[in-house]
């Protein structure tokens, strides 16, 4: 299943291209769980994409990215810049289609996450996160070796794999309560699952959940125009939402169904894990569960179709006993 004339990489991201993605993701893989929880008497829907093989929703985008390599393509292989998801999601999606993979990560990218792509098979290059650029490293690879690079958002395949998710939420929604969701709460870094599932689901309010300090985004949909983040921004230990300036691509979507965004602690975050963990029985790293943060925290009212992603769960064991210490 390749090419299908989708191989220009200047088009757009489209609901078409999501309701593709999505059949090429259900062929591979069976749906991750839509989990009810029920807070003040109002059920919320918790999407486990924590539950994915590589713990995290990324592998979507990564299997529908490298699905439409051509062969001269697949042939000089793959290359990404990550903390950790998506260089996970490229690298399963390469090794089960055999190509090589080189994958540039932050020099303080999450040991699970290191070990988990190295365990694929991929290639690392580490780079300083605040002082070097992982665009330029992965373009000098590239234009040495030839491989296509796969940015982590920043592409239409990417945004339409991830909206996959988004597709099957929709879809589980409609055979649980006889409805679509009418509310959409994402944890948003590049914004590549929030646009993705916005196209799946054209009616529902979308609400992108950010650490407070990195939320470029919100602060982007507010002012109708890309602003990055600021100097010096807070440490935080949502490592896979540290992106530093979105996209057009996934600003315009976003903006043009008029998504609006909030900002958690680090407080809300360790809560959040902390009610995954004793709720829904799920491990969920500090960037999966700022959605399920900016509800429990009432930075975000649900209604009574609500539904959120829970987008991963690769944490140090350490960090996420320090962090559910915290809160409890």
């Amino acid at each position: 299943m390749t090419g299908q004339g989708q191989t220009d990489p200047a088009r757009k991201p489209s609901a078409e291209g999501v309701a593709r993605a999505a059949a090429r993701i259900a062929a591979i893989l069976p749906p991750t769980p839509l989990l009810p929880l029920v807070l003040d008497g109002v059920t919320i829907w918790c999407k486990a994409e924590c539950d994915q093989p590589i713990g995290a929703f990324k592998i979507r985008g990564g299997i529908h990215r490298i699905a439409d390599l051509t062969k001269s393509q697949a042939a000089r292989g793959v290359i990404a810049f990550s903390s950790g998801n998506h260089a996970q999601g490229v690298a399963w999606a390469a090794k089960r289609r055999a190509i090589g993979a080189t994958i540039v990560m932050p020099s303080d990218a999450p040991k699970p996450k290191v070990d988990g792509t190295r365990a694929l098979g991929a290639e690392i290059v580490f780079y300083e996160r605040l002082t070097d650029s992982r665009e330029d490293i992965a373009a000098d690879i590239s234009a040495k070796t030839g491989a296509t690079i796969i940015p982590s958002f920043d592409d239409p395949w990417i945004i339409e794999g991830q909206g996959s998710c988004g597709a099957e939420i929709r879809q589980q929604m409609i055979e649980a309560i006889g409805e679509p969701p009418d509310q959409l709460v994402i944890c948003c870094g590049g914004g590549g699952l929030s646009s993705g599932s916005a196209l799946a689901n054209p009616d529902a309010e979308i609400v992108i959940v950010e650490p407070e300090g990195w939320d470029d985004m919100g602060r982007s949909l507010r002012h109708g125009v890309i602003e990055p983040v600021g100097p010096n921004p807070p440490r935080t230990f949502c490592d896979a939402l540290q992106t530093l300036r979105v996209s057009p691509l996934t600003f315009e979507i976003l903006r043009a169904r008029g998504a609006i965004g909030v900002a958690v602690s680090e407080a809300d975050v360790a809560e959040a894990m902390c009610v995954a963990k004793d709720e829904l029985g799920r491990i969920v790293e500090p960037g999966g569960a700022v959605a399920l943060a900016a509800v429990l925290s009432g930075k975000v009212t649900p209604t009574s179709r609500t539904a959120l992603t829970l987008s991963g769960g690769n944490v140090d064991p350490a960090t996420f006993e320090w962090l559910t210490g915290m809160a409890s």
